[in-house]
């Protein structure tokens, strides 16, 4: 699966058919295995796969910062004494610290107005429709892109999405 821009816009298919036929055409359906659902879980229609794309890359996101938090903390802290403690206890001696505690606020107001942004940039507002991406966004395509490393042709991104 890719680390971005994972889904092909509604607007690109929309005489396609939903479920298994639909979820076949989407980044990440490759060899050796092709579509992989075992259990027989992929909805039935195209907008619902659409949403189980956004929250397997929302997810994704935030797994692999978690791991990759996890890793780095356990060799470097510069800004807090952690005694040789077990990294799983590191987040109880950062929050004993005023400075902790000021820090992880600063954290949860960044991921409060980062996961308001994604939600404005790809999901219909609530009064007009629920659990409704907009049309002709691209499951996890935020729009961030500051190195330009998005591919312009859709053959390329189609390859990048499938690394």
């Amino acid at each position: 699966m890719s680390l971005c821009f994972a889904s092909l816009p509604l607007s690109l298919a929309p005489s396609m058919p939903g479920g298994v036929a639909y979820a076949r055409t989407m980044p990440g359906v490759t060899a050796p295995f092709g579509l992989f659902d075992p259990l027989g879980l992929t909805p039935e229609t195209k907008e619902e796969i659409l949403l189980f794309r956004e929250s397997e890359l929302a997810h994704g996101r935030v797994a692999m910062m978690g791991a990759l938090g996890f890793l780095v903390q356990s060799h470097f802290a510069p800004m807090y004494d952690m005694d040789s403690a077990p990294v799983i206890r590191h987040l109880d001696k950062v929050l004993q610290t005023e400075n902790g505690q000021l820090g992880s606020s600063c954290l949860l107001l960044a991921i409060f107005f980062s996961e308001i942004q994604r939600a404005r940039t790809g999901w219909v507002e609530p009064e007009v429709a629920m659990r409704t991406l907009r049309e002709g966004y691209l499951p996890g395509d935020l729009g961030f892109d500051p190195m330009g490393l998005k591919p312009k042709g859709e053959a390329d991104l189609l390859a990048m999405q499938n690394k």
